[in-house]
């Protein structure tokens, strides 16, 4: 008895699904194209919002810029749920070794006194800020047009939960988990004068209507002085002064600030190919970037001196400048 073994091969009735075969052919389709182009509802909407009647549920109305394809917004990292956490759950990890590695060793005690009181005063206060980008850039998923904006959006302000985490967790290590860093650090936010300036820029940012305006203040502008002076400048006081063992502490923001940021890069750049974005967008920027260096300017000096609003504004402007925004 003799068997016989053939191959057959079975060609897929389709290769993706019909919206993605419309925008990019039939051909098989990647995990991020699926799970991103053309997801969002555009019709048939059941009800208009009755907060806003004048808008549907998903409108491209709620900004000023205008595209012609929202799903232009491509993200370079590839980003949708899966990639998103396999690859936030590898940086935890390695944040949370850090973190065992700086509380088994004790690595506090060894801290002096001028070093401990400046985290607790200029870094740990971020927390407050890194809540209020986690509100914004919320705000931007529920109303911004296109998934590939939106989710990009939502990813963003969850992670500004994790860094306000981590901030909040440096603070009880300092303290030995009885929380009165926290305390400290609160009420530094609340009523020290040098933090005021950033409370009041961050309350506007929450009133801000236009989502996209609000990313170019949050996402471009803000964060961008902001990570300058606290994770890149004060960073560098810190081992210049004994304090570089809290750079562990913080390599996780350090590390998620550049990955964002070419997120971030990449949507100016396709906003701003439309001239009239671009001078739309140019206007937000500029007028942001003013806000914000008077708002920065008292704690950048009592914190550093009175050049690094100066290099952290230089960064800003060599930023925008690629993206494509004169300033």
């Amino acid at each position: 008895m003799t068997i016989e073994i053939k191959t057959a091969t079975l060609e897929p009735v389709r290769n993706t699904f019909a919206h993605i075969e419309r925008r990019f052919g039939d051909k098989p389709a990647t995990r991020y194209q699926e799970a991103t182009y053309d997801v969002q509802s555009e019709t048939n909407f059941h009800y208009k919002p009755l907060w806003q009647p004048e808008f549907e549920l998903n409108d491209s109305r709620r900004t000023a810029v205008i595209m012609e394809d929202w799903y232009a917004f491509k993200d370079p990292r590839q980003f949708y749920y899966g990639t998103y956490v396999q690859q936030r759950a590898r940086m935890q990890e390695v944040a949370e070794n850090s973190y065992a590695f700086f509380e088994k060793r004790n690595l506090a005690a060894s801290l002096g006194e001028d070093v401990r009181e400046k985290v607790i005063r200029y870094l740990i206060p971020l927390r407050h800020v890194e809540h209020t980008a986690n509100l914004n850039n919320l705000y931007g998923t529920a109303n911004g047009y296109g998934t590939a904006m939106t989710q990009a959006l939502l990813f963003d302000g969850m992670d500004r939960l994790g860094n306000a985490q981590y901030l909040s967790r440096i603070g009880l290590i300092l303290d030995g988990n009885t929380g009165d860093s926290l305390s400290e650090a609160k009420a530094c936010w609340m009523s020290d004068p040098v933090w005021q300036g950033v409370r009041a820029l961050c309350e506007e940012t929450l009133v801000t209507k236009d989502w996209f305006e609000l990313f170019v203040a949050q996402d471009v502008v803000i964060d961008t002085l902001v990570y300058d002076l606290f994770f890149n400048q004060f960073d560098q006081w810190l081992v210049a002064h004994g304090g570089q063992d809290i750079a562990m502490l913080t390599e996780f923001m350090q590390e998620w600030s550049k990955e964002v940021t070419r997120w971030s890069d990449s949507v100016l750049k396709t906003a701003v190919a439309s001239e009239a974005n671009k001078v739309l967008i140019s206007g937000w920027a500029d007028k942001w970037r003013g806000k914000a260096a008077e708002a920065l300017s008292p704690v950048a000096k009592e914190m550093l001196n009175g050049e690094a609003l100066e290099q952290a504004l230089s960064v800003l402007d060599k930023r925008l400048k690629k993206a494509g925004l004169e300033q």
